[in-house]
């Protein structure tokens, strides 16, 4: 499943599923679709109703999981015998241009764990030794933001810098993982970028204030459960600056792959439904090339089977 957190004008976020019916990408509405689902097959779902938000649905587990799955049959379902507009005329769902896409956890519970320096390359752009363990830092969880939403050149810093990063989201409750289970522990897969203050970072001698600022953690634009991914050191990695590739590699040149990382952090300590692990970035950030972001640029960070994010650099709003 491709899924989304999106809004339908200035509503509050809602949980869909992104689909191509006829050509056209379609977002499902999956809270109102279990109910539709319901309806026709004579049935009513035991306990609550189907939640309407991606971290509900993560928290629920894989037996919800599952159900979201037929959820998603049921729409993909209606629109080919009936159009997308079968969707649309009972709210069902609507095509995503219609739709603003936020981050797919809007809010992650707690601060997003971060790989630092996991690929080889970008340890020496950087004047830095290949980490022989796993490095972990981490971006508090108010900074993130979605597909398209401005991300703001504070004042404090001339040294805006950006990170493109394969982003795991874990769908089950672990500690002490062994590496050949960490996989099992993984809802699915998203894009971070991981914008950086790099003169901050330098400044305060530590990662966390230069990678935290407001705006600094776009993430999406979908989670690909990772049913889809079964194996996620097999992408390519790109970013782009207003169209110029500057940054380009594949997540088999991982230091310390995704299993690893989750085995690593999980030790002595519990990883949660919903948590968010950026697993690092490849090299030609712009601390590298003396490249660094300004206002205006266009950033589109992609990874390969999960789409690309963009987002535009602002100045701070009055």
């Amino acid at each position: 499943m491709r899924l989304v957190s999106y809004r339908r004008g200035r509503a509050t976020p809602r949980l869909g599923a992104l689909v191509t019916v006829a050509g056209e990408e379609v977002v499902l509405d999956l809270q109102r679709l279990a109910i539709d689902m319901a309806q026709e097959r004579g049935t009513v779902r035991r306990g609550r109703s189907f939640p309407g938000t991606m971290l509900g649905l993560i928290e629920g587990g894989p037996a919800l999981w599952q159900e979201a799955r037929e959820i998603v049959g049921h729409g993909r379902g209606l629109a080919e015998r009936g159009g997308i507009d079968a969707l649309t005329g009972g709210r069902l769902g609507l095509p995503l241009k219609q739709a603003r896409l936020e981050a797919p956890i809007p809010r992650p519970p707690r601060n997003v764990f971060c790989l630092g320096r996991n690929y080889a390359e970008h340890a020496a752009e950087r004047g830095a030794e290949a980490p022989t363990h796993p490095v972990y830092f981490t971006k508090a969880p108010e900074c993130v933001v979605g597909p398209d939403a401005p991300v703001t050149h504070h004042a404090a810093t001339k040294e805006l810098d950006h990170e493109v990063e394969l982003a795991v989201v874990i769908g089950q409750t672990g500690r002490d993982i062994a590496r050949a289970e960490a996989l099992g522990h993984v809802f699915g897969y998203t894009i971070v970028n991981d914008v950086t203050a790099r003169d901050l970072q330098k400044r305060h001698q530590q990662w966390f204030k230069g990678k935290s600022m407001d705006t600094f953690c776009p993430m999406g634009p979908v989670l690909v459960t990772a049913d889809e991914i079964p194996d996620p050191q097999a992408l390519e990695i790109a970013l782009r600056v207003n169209g110029e590739t500057r940054q380009k590699s594949h997540t088999s040149r991982m230091i310390f792959p995704v299993d690893q990382c989750i085995e690593v952090l999980s030790q002595g300590f519990t990883l949660r439904p919903g948590d968010v692990i950026a697993t690092g970035t490849p090299q030609g950030v712009g601390a590298a090339t003396g490249r660094f972001l300004k206002v205006g640029d266009k950033m589109e960070a992609e990874v390969e089977k999960i789409g690309v994010l963009e987002n535009k650099i602002a100045r701070p709003q009055e």
